[in-house]
């Protein structure tokens, strides 16, 4: 398994910011998956993606803060994804802060897991640009 990061400073306060997320937006935000119908059971949420020939489930959780989220089962491209997203006061704006950790589950972790953080990466990377825009 594989940690990656990535922040990004935006001008809008937390409250702003928080009002404008929802589990459906993040997923579309990092541009692999979008994101087609949502389910609320209980203490969290699921959001029904497609992307790239495969259908997958993500579980979400609000936190305070942002959300917690990973991929359902073993339908979609990783056998582990985690995710957090994180808004904190910064400068008259906010901190977006996207940590996640994956595995492919293949042979070769050291290599399979690696390209799998470089993909993560740049989800990470796009979805907050793509948030940024947004609010």
């Amino acid at each position: 398994m594989r940690t990656v990061s990535a922040t990004r400073r935006v001008g809008d306060p937390p409250a702003s910011v928080l009002d404008t997320l929802d589990p459906m937006t993040i997923i579309d935000a990092e541009g692999t998956f979008s994101a087609l119908d949502i389910e609320e059971t209980g203490d969290e949420t699921r959001v029904f993606a497609r992307g790239g020939g495969m259908e997958v489930v993500f579980t979400f959780n609000k936190t305070d803060d942002g959300y917690e989220y990973e991929q359902l089962g073993d339908a979609g491209p990783f056998e582990t994804m985690e995710t957090t997203l994180v808004v904190t006061p910064a400068d008259e704006g906010s901190l977006l802060t996207m940590d996640s950790t994956v595995s492919l589950g293949l042979p070769f972790a050291s290599v399979t897991d690696r390209i799998a953080a470089w993909k993560r990466r740049g989800e990470l990377k796009r979805a907050l640009r793509a948030i940024d825009e947004e609010v």
